[in-house]
């Protein structure tokens, strides 16, 4: 005779590992983190092997380029285990760099410029002269350009691609989005010159772009927006960008003034008026952008 809690047991362990259609969203993100894990760590021992001599900017750009990789190719291996794409996550390639991308680089190229206008008004920020000069103008430009598209895409897809559309599945759009974004703004504590109201405003920009992921269906727009905002702060303005300050800026800008208006050491994401432009900007997307595209749990 066979007993009923041992024949039960088949079903017990499949209701705890999947739903009605696929395996459960938590058992998802712990195989994604996993990979993830083992990629990061194999990397890291691969590059302290290879590249213990190189200098930092070497190893800023290899540790970008990897790190944006090992995300993506971790979410192609979910992509075969739950017959989706990269696109289904975020990144449809036939759409890079195309109308959205560019909808976001004029946005966030506008924003940074209304901040650092406004502070101005506030008496914290001085436009300064221009710094760079001949050739030197045109090959900074590219090369920030270059380094941001890169950053822009390796942070987006990590906070906002494979880990967001399937805590979605598990929790919901929006507390995936907000965990999400405390998780980004935390990522920025060990910048130097950090403060509290920069690390909340970096939480805040991820989630605004959460929000343009969810109005837009991809990513293309929050990477064109990320990366102008930043090509803006170091580049173009001279400002510091998340407590950093690097060489090859177009102007020599400066804050002064109350910190908390200033920004201070941390740049403009440290002051309020970054707060009320992060809300300002949200209203305005939230009129135009008006249908939720994203996520498509059904995909």
């Amino acid at each position: 005779m066979i007993d009923a809690k041992e024949s039960s047991s088949p079903s017990v362990l499949r209701h705890l590992f999947h739903n009605e259609t696929e395996l459960r969203a938590g058992w998802r993100l712990f195989i994604f983190l996993v990979i993830v894990i083992c990629l990061i760590n194999a990397n890291n021992v691969m590059t302290r092997h290879l590249l213990h001599h190189a200098d930092d900017t070497t190893l800023f750009l290899v540790r970008e380029v990897m790190d944006f990789l090992i995300f993506l190719f971790s979410s192609w291996i979910m992509g075969r285990i739950e017959s989706r794409t990269i696109a289904d996550y975020g990144l449809p390639w036939r759409l890079m760099f195309g109308i959205r991308f560019w909808q976001g680089f004029l946005s966030g190229f506008a924003s940074i410029t209304a901040l650092l206008v406004a502070m101005r008004v506030a008496g914290v920020f001085h436009f300064g002269g221009i710094a760079l000069h001949g050739a030197d103008v045109s090959k900074w430009a590219i090369a920030y350009a270059l380094v941001f598209i890169l950053v822009a895409l390796r942070e987006e897809f990590r906070a906002r691609g494979y880990a967001l559309y399937t805590l979605s599945a598990g929790i919901g759009f929006w507390p995936a989005a907000l965990s999400s974004s405390t998780f980004f703004g935390y990522s920025h504590h060990g910048n130097s010159g950090e403060d509290w109201i920069g690390l909340f405003n970096a939480g805040a920009f991820g989630l605004l772009l959460c929000f343009l992921l969810r109005r837009t269906g991809d990513l293309w727009l929050p990477i064109g927006f990320h990366m102008a905002f930043d090509w803006g702060e170091t580049y173009f303005y001279g400002v510091a960008d998340s407590g950093q300050t690097l060489p090859g800026h177009l102007l020599n800008s400066t804050p002064s003034g109350v910190v908390w208006l200033s920004g201070g050491t941390v740049g403009p994401e440290g002051s309020v008026l970054c707060t009320l432009l992060i809300l300002l900007v949200w209203l305005i997307f939230a009129g135009w952008l008006r249908e939720a595209k994203y996520p498509n749990l059904l995909a």
